[in-house]
């Protein structure tokens, strides 16, 4: 019966009928060993640690420690049979780990002491309950306690600690697993350092008057890659590796610092250059503004005079000298500009308002008219000049551009609006005020080889280009055989050159150069020039074949600079047989209309 109510009751004995403590009594156990545990704790005792035998002595001792007059489920059950226990609970397995630690005490003897032997003689029936309390008092252990059982097997059950996460060191990465890296990514500097501390080679910082004040440059951007040492799971690097790396890690840096000192270098020759010409050209203005200008028919023709001209006219005095050299043969007035402007305004009204082709030929609109329509101009003022900004749609100078162009198609209807154009008129503008601006279009547009080239004169310009070879040949005869050789005619390049005056093939400043010799001697100039590029670039072409002839001189390098191409310039002879450019031309003129002449039909008779 006492093993079924034990197994009933989770291997131990129920209590017995009438000795079931009540609710004031267990509040009086739970205090009594709360009281004890700290009066334990003060003691300094251990609390996994197995207590002492018990005697009547000690029970009583512990009783007065825990709380004089408490009573226990024992004591009421017995009040005068047995000596009074010490204060405890009876095992109900808390301290139990595992189910495995379960099983093996349900099956062990009841009656084992704490020590594990046998008792000599079993106890008597009637003290079996209360022997058993206190064996089972003893399992539990006479040191332990309430609160101590719970700071056991809740908070110190992992004794272990735990380490904080440590993340992947980011590096070379072999069979999946990278190793922990505790330290944090090193500065270059640092590792600098410590490569010369393992070394043994000392920096000596250079004395702060070697050191370079003008170049910024910082030379341990490498380092990671060649002064770092190796992840812990790779090989280390040996000492002749070391001393390899950090010798390919001073070439490098000895290569950076000579390009750049080699760039500084070539950025202070250019600001040099651009000082002193600067200063030539406040010189020459001041020349130009209180000598050549007041005098300008008397001085123009003077050698010192074309001499300061062909290195280039001051920007201040540039506007004023173009507008006296093109002339204004034309006869037009500020007041004449401003009538055709606003005829050209009132065209474009109409255009925009008659939308069919009907309408435009029934109002008396000629193909030129149509030509140099509002739309054709705008698409043309888009593309001029794009890196400025100032000609495009909101820009300062793009409605100025606009009424020169416009203005000019209603002045020259038989020559109306050509590509081209618009690059012309906007290095004008870019000098000129807008009705001198206008004025000097008209007039340089009116001269014999742009007259031909903007009216598509086949016959006057297939005379230019054979001019052109003719000097061609005699400057430069190696590169002319080779042209020959591909037949590759003037047209290819000539034609963009001469239609936009270099303005679009030669940087704006570089351009502006030329027309100021331009406009000192006209149109030889231009074909001139075009014998320049050629010379300049003579070595490269001769390695190149038609199609990349014809896309290096459509689109000239950048990097040109006016003192190489006006040295090839001056290099060039515009005479042929004691001919210079006009008398080949006249003679071409002649042979071309004798040939007319020969070719024409004979009268009838």
């Amino acid at each position: 019966e006492e093993e079924e109510a034990k197994l009933q009751n989770g291997g131990f004995l129920p209590c017995p009928a009438g000795g079931v403590p009540s609710g004031t009594a267990l509040e009086e156990t739970l205090r009594s060993c709360r009281l004890r545990s700290e009066a334990e704790r003060r003691g300094g005792a251990a609390a996994e640690s197995p207590s002492p035998p018990r005697s009547p002595g000690g029970d009583a001792g512990s009783r007065a420690l825990a709380a004089p007059g408490a009573r226990t489920c024992r004591d009421r059950a017995e009040p005068a049979a047995l000596p009074p226990a010490p204060l405890g609970f009876t095992d109900v397995n808390l301290n139990s780990r595992n189910t495995y630690e379960v099983s093996r005490r349900r099956s062990a003897p009841e009656h084992l002491p704490h020590g594990g032997t046998a008792p000599a003689e079993p106890a008597p029936p009637s003290q079996e309950p209360a022997e058993r309390a206190r064996h089972r008092v003893g399992i539990a252990g006479a040191g332990s306690s309430f609160a101590e059982f719970f700071t056991r097997n809740f908070f110190t059950k992992r004794t272990k600690e735990l380490k904080p996460a440590v993340q992947s060191a980011p590096g070379w990465k072999l069979f999946g697993k990278v190793p922990p890296r505790e330290n944090l990514p090193k500065d270059s500097k640092i590792i600098q350092q410590e490569y010369e501390a393992r070394t043994g080679r000392m920096y000596k910082p250079p004395p702060p008057s070697a050191r370079r004040k003008n170049i910024e440059f910082e030379p341990l951007s490498t380092t990671a890659l060649i002064l770092e040492d190796r992840p812990a799971n790779l090989p280390a690097k040996s000492v002749e590796e070391a001393l390899r790396h950090r010798q390919e890690y001073d070439e490098m840096v000895a290569e950076a610092k000579k390009r750049e000192i080699k760039e500084a270098h070539k950025r202070k020759k250019i600001m040099r250059e651009r000082f002193k010409q600067e200063e030539n050209i406040a010189s020459a203005m001041v020349i130009w503004v209180n000598e050549i200008l007041p005098n300008w028919e008397g001085m123009r023709a003077t050698r010192r005079v074309r001499e300061l001209w062909w290195q280039g006219l001051p920007p201040s005095v540039r506007g004023k000298v173009w507008s006296l050299a093109v002339g204004n043969e034309l006869n037009i007035t500020p007041e004449l500009y401003e009538i055709f402007l606003s005829r050209a305004k009132e065209r474009w009204k109409s255009f925009s308002e008659t939308s069919s082709e009907n309408d435009m030929e029934d109002a008396g609109t000629s193909v030129a008219d149509r030509e140099a329509s509002l739309e054709l101009i705008k698409l043309d003022i888009s593309r001029t000049f794009p890196s400025l900004y100032i000609f495009q749609k909101g820009g300062p100078y793009h409605d100025l551009l606009h009424s020169v162009l416009g203005a000019y198609t209603c002045y020259r209807p038989d020559v109306g609006y050509v590509q081209g154009m618009s690059l012309i008129a906007a290095v004008l503008i870019l000098n000129l005020e807008e009705a001198d601006a206008f004025i000097a279009f008209a007039n340089l547009l009116n001269k014999p080889c742009q007259l031909a080239f903007f009216r598509v004169d086949h016959s006057m310009m297939l005379k230019y280009f054979a001019a052109f070879e003719v000097f061609f040949e005699e400057n430069l005869p190696k590169l002319f055989l080779h042209f020959k050789s591909y037949s590759l005619t003037p047209d290819i390049y000539l034609i963009d050159w001469i239609f936009t005056l270099y303005s679009k093939s030669l940087p704006l400043d570089l351009a502006c150069r030329v027309w100021d010799v331009f406009c000192r001697d006209g149109e030889e100039f231009l074909f001139r020039t075009g014998l320049g590029i050629l010379r300049l670039y003579e070595d490269i072409l001769l390695q190149m074949d038609f199609i990349h002839i014809a896309q290096f001189l459509t689109k000239l390098p950048e990097d040109i600079t006016s003192e190489k191409l006006f040295s090839c310039i001056a290099a060039i002879q515009m005479q042929n047989s004691n001919k210079k450019w006009a008398q080949v031309f006249a003679s071409l003129m002649k042979d071309n209309k004798e040939g007319d002449k020969n070719h024409s039909p004979a009268p009838k008779s």
